[in-house]
């Protein structure tokens, strides 16, 4: 199974997995109108950590874990691991019961723009290719066999 690994050292914290991200999730696909015409939520996060010397970026989103605390935690099912090993959230299942955000080692799954649900990875998966990863000018984000460890 492959797996998303954001790889600090090359971050320049940009956002355009962000941007990304909302275009791939949107319903017209299209960069413009996904920004201005429709209400989109990132499923990636960009967080930026502040030291004394510098400032780095760290593209956050779902680990796709081989052993899901998210969906042990999910009490109503929403929360799955399909056959390829993707997890999913099902919105219409979601009771907002907030477990799987409790629960997530990596502070990956964070509650949606309406209140009810939440929102997380799913590598894109209805678009055909994770925007994010095709798209981050400085491969700060890559699609790589979850054993495999890349060095810089």
């Amino acid at each position: 199974m492959k797996k998303i690994y954001a790889l600090e050292e090359r971050c320049l914290g940009c956002r355009l997995c962000e941007v990304y991200c909302k275009t791939a999730h949107s319903k017209s696909k299209n960069i413009i109108k996904a920004h201005k015409e429709e209400d989109i939520e990132s499923a990636i996060f960009i967080e930026e950590i502040i030291s004394e010397k510098q400032i780095s970026y760290f593209a956050l989103q779902c680990r796709h874990c081989a052993d899901p605390q998210c969906v042990k935690a999910c009490i109503s099912g929403a929360m799955y691991k399909d056959d390829d090993g993707i997890v999913k959230n099902d919105k219409k299942k979601c009771v907002s019961c907030l477990s799987c955000i409790l629960v997530c080692p990596f502070g990956a799954i964070k509650l949606g723009k309406d209140g009810k649900t939440v929102s997380k990875c799913d590598l894109c998966v209805d678009y055909g290719k994770s925007l994010c990863v095709e798209k981050c000018p400085n491969n700060a984000i890559e699609l790589l066999e979850e054993h495999y460890k890349k060095e810089i």
